[in-house]
């Protein structure tokens, strides 16, 4: 089996194609896996650390109004092409998987036209650009959310599937989250993470929260991302910085911490939601303003629907907001246990499954 995988940009397009490459590897262990990306992209570091070879093509975004800029990559998509057909020609991949963001767009684009069986992967409820683009080429159309299917009109190509996430999520039990992390039964745990590389506003509410209100009845393990984490510390006033709250730049045990937690407080980024499902956690989701087609906004009211979550608006958010709506929660306890279901509820834990099953039919394996 020869697969080529294509995905790059950002870890939410990079991973899933990751767990998609592992969940080959595991079925067909002589199986023939090519990345590509760009040198641009977190790809070009992310990928080679997990093993797996990468070759790159030349892309570049589009903006929504004519310039320059647009001129100009539209002129690297071209030559991406180009580039994109040699090494599928030389490679000869028996399947083409696209995870999503610009650099996939001219990948599987060429494979569809050179009559190799193609999938996307949709890991948001609003779908990007590419993918929608795409969806009129592809064989099959793998989502993570049902609520994505309106977005497409060849329904018959559409399959759900769920995001693909690490298998440590599944294999911690929450009796060894909560001893690694010495948790008291008394005093509930909230974890607020911003993503990857934080959230400013997120990181501001919660100094307010440590600032103002004391003693607060519960702990608070703030992952502030790398980039704000002096700033943030500087603005929590010293004493304050004691006791059982944790204020850390990363954390790298995140099936732990997550599982650990009564509560989670985060952004709505489609790998951290199926985290967050695949424990069933209930969520406080802050979505980013501004990310491409507003899919965070999208991914958090599909959470909220279901009843997991309660949605605050980043340009609402402020400090008295969020401890709010931590303790409305945390002193509820029918609330909590429902959004735990329903959180629970919405978790599709065998997404790497799916998808290779969809590989192995268009292959007729």
């Amino acid at each position: 089996m020869r697969i080529i995988l294509s995905g790059g940009g950002t870890g939410g397009h990079i991973y899933p194609a990751i767990s998609i490459a592992n969940k080959i590897k595991e079925e067909h262990r002589d199986a023939k896996i090519l990345f590509i990306g760009t040198k641009k992209g977190m790809e070009s570091n992310i990928i080679p650390k997990e093993g797996y070879p990468i070759k790159f093509i030349t892309v570049s975004y589009l903006r929504r109004r004519f310039s320059l800029h647009n001129i100009k990559s539209m002129a690297a998509l071209l030559k991406g092409i180009l580039e994109a057909r040699k090494i599928i020609r030389d490679f000869k991949p028996d399947v083409v998987i696209g995870t999503g963001g610009f650099v996939c767009g001219p990948v599987v684009y060429v494979a569809s036209k050179l009559k190799i069986k193609t999938i996307i992967h949709e890991q948001n409820v609003f779908p990007g650009l590419t993918n929608r683009i795409l969806g009129r080429y592809v064989d099959k159309v793998a989502l993570s959310f049902e609520e994505a299917e309106k977005h497409f009109k060849n329904k018959d190509k559409l399959v759900v599937t769920g995001n693909p996430i690490r298998s440590d999520f599944f294999n911690v039990t929450e009796e060894e989250a909560k001893a690694k992390y010495n948790t008291d039964p008394h005093i509930p745990l909230v974890l607020v993470v911003g993503g990857s590389g934080g959230a400013f506003k997120i990181n501001n509410a919660v100094t307010y929260i440590l600032n103002e209100y004391k003693p607060l009845k519960f702990k608070l393990i703030l992952v502030t991302g790398k980039r704000l984490y002096e700033q943030t510390i500087e603005e929590i006033r010293e004493q304050n910085l004691t006791g059982n709250h944790k204020i850390v730049p990363y954390i790298d045990d995140m099936p732990y911490a997550l599982k650990a937690s009564d509560l989670i407080v985060c952004s709505a980024g489609a790998i951290t939601i199926a985290e967050i499902t695949s424990v069933g956690k209930p969520a406080i989701l802050i979505p980013k303003a501004y990310t491409a087609e507003d899919h965070q906004q999208h991914n958090a009211n599909a959470m909220k629907d279901k009843g997991a979550a309660f949605v605050i608006n980043e340009n609402e958010l402020n400090g008295e907001i969020l401890y709010k709506k931590i303790e409305e929660i945390l002193n509820n306890e029918k609330i909590l246990k429902s959004m735990e279901a329903a959180s629970a509820k919405g978790a599709i834990i065998d997404a790497a499954d799916r998808i290779y099953n969809e590989v192995r039919k268009l292959l007729n394996l």
